[in-house]
C-alpha cells in the first residue's frame, strides 16, 4: 500500500473565510516503510498571514512573496498524493484547506475522491482516551525525537508524524513478510546471516547448576507424579 503521511501550513484556520495554504510537506511510505521519496512546497497565499498564525509557524508575508500560487502547483501537487491513503493528524483540518484550494481551479476536485484517508489523531484518541493526543505528546509516549520541532513546519511535521504513526498503529517499523521481499540485505525484506558468521557461544550449566536441577526435578516428580521431562528422557 502507498501511503502519504501529509502536513499543512496555513494563514489562519478557517478555510471558509478565505485563508489559504502557504506549506505543504509529504512523506511517502510503502508498505509501512518512508521510500525517502518527499514532496515540500511553500505556497504564496495571496493574501495576509494572520500574525497568531505566524508565532505557530514562523512563515511570514515577506518570505513567501516570491514563492508559486497554489494554482501553480496544484497538479504536481495533485499527482503526487492521487491513489494514496494519506495519513494526516486532524485529517479535517488539512483535507479542508486543500479541498478548499482544489475548488478555486478546473477541473474541481474533491480529495476523498481520489485518495483514502486516515487521520492519525482519531487513533490515537481511540488508543489513548483521554490523554493528550497532539503530536508532542505523542512524540513524548513514543520516544520519538522531536527536539528540533521549536515551530510547526510542514515537511518535519510530516517526518515526524510518520514515525509516530507506525508506532502508533503497531510499532512494526523494519520489517515487510511480503512475498518476494526476502532479498538478502534488501530494504525491508529479510535480513539473511551469512554462513561465515560467528557461532553463537553455548553456555552450559555448572555442576552445581545441574546438581540443584537434579534436586528440583526428583521433587516435582514426587508432587505431581511422572513429568513431560521424564517421558522425554524415557524416549531418548
Amino acid at each position: 500500500m502507498r501511503q502519504i503521511v501529509l502536513d499543512t501550513e496555513t494563514t489562519g484556520i478557517d478555510p471558509a473565510e478565505g485563508h489559504r495554504i502557504i506549506e505543504i510537506g509529504c512523506v511517502e511510505m510503502m508498505e509501512r516503510q518512508t521510500t525517502g521519496r518527499h514532496y515540500h512546497v511553500y505556497v504564496n497565499p495571496e493574501r495576509e498571514v494572520e500574525a497568531e498564525a505566524i508565532t505557530v509557524h514562523g512563515i511570514t508575508n515577506e518570505f513567501l512573496v516570491d514563492k508559486p500560487k497554489f494554482s501553480d502547483i496544484a497538479d504536481e501537487f495533485f499527482d503526487f498524493i492521487k491513489g494514496a491513503e494519506l495519513v494526516i493528524h486532524n485529517a479535517a483540518f488539512d483535507i479542508g484547506f486543500m479541498d478548499s484550494e482544489f475548488a478555486r481551479l478546473k477541473p474541481v476536485r474533491k480529495t476523498a475522491d481520489h485518495c483514502g484517508v486516515v487521520d492519525s489523531l482519531a487513533i490515537a484518541r481511540k488508543k489513548h482516551p483521554g490523554q493528550k493526543n497532539n503530536l508532542d505528546a505523542l512524540c513524548k509516549r513514543y520516544g520519538v525525537d522531536n527536539s528540533s520541532r521549536d515551530l510547526h513546519g510542514a515537511l518535519l511535521d510530516a517526518e515526524i508524524l510518520a514515525e509516530v504513526y507506525l508506532l502508533l498503529t503497531g510499532g512494526q517499523t523494519a520489517l515487510s513478510l511480503e512475498a518476494g521481499s526476502d532479498e538478502a540485505g534488501g530494504e525491508g525484506g529479510i535480513r539473511r546471516l551469512g554462513s561465515d558468521r560467528k557461532p553463537l557461544s553455548v553456555v552450559r550449566a555448572s555442576s552445581e547448576e545441574a546438581s540443584a536441577h537434579d534436586e528440583f526435578m526428583a521433587l516435582l516428580a514426587k508432587q505431581a507424579g511422572e513429568t513431560v521431562w521424564d517421558k522425554l528422557a524415557t524416549k531418548e
